[in-house]
């Protein structure tokens, strides 16, 4: 008969496997920073209108001009004053490369500063404009 008198040859194994954790850590980052690459972020709490058709996104920078219901505005998520946003939008077009200038305006501001706001822009040197609004039914 043979008996096993304690050997030290089979000695259970208490590592934890690294690999799979990592793995999963290494999707879930990828899948954060491809997410967070797509959301605009204006600086402003803005409610866009809403549009019946959808247009196609042009890919490249852009300078992002935000207009909130109050009349406040935000160039590239930076809050600016009304007489000092030709300059921001002039330094925003160098720092972009970027001629096109997205104006994003609450769906309860004024037409007559979204004109205002186009006019600096284009005095600043824009020469590309677009509206930003969210896809969905029309109102």
């Amino acid at each position: 008969m043979a008996i096993n008198l304690g050997d030290d040859d089979e000695q259970i194994m208490a590592e934890i496997n690294m690999t799979p954790l990592i793995d999963i850590m290494l999707v879930l980052l990828i899948l954060f920073m491809v997410t967070s690459s797509v959301s605009l972020e204006s600086g402003l709490d803005v409610e866009l209108p809403q549009v019946a058709g959808s247009t196609e996104s042009k890919e490249g920078s852009a300078v992002i001009i935000s207009l909130n219901d109050q009349g406040e505005l935000s160039v590239q998520g930076k809050r600016v004053d009304f007489p000092n946003l030709g300059e921001a939008i002039k330094e925003a077009m160098v720092t972009e490369k970027s001629g096109l200038v997205i104006l994003e305006g609450d769906r309860k501001s004024k037409l007559g500063n979204a004109v205002q706001i186009m006019d600096i822009a284009k005095a600043a040197g824009a020469t590309k404009f677009a509206i930003a609004a969210e896809a969905g039914a029309s109102n």
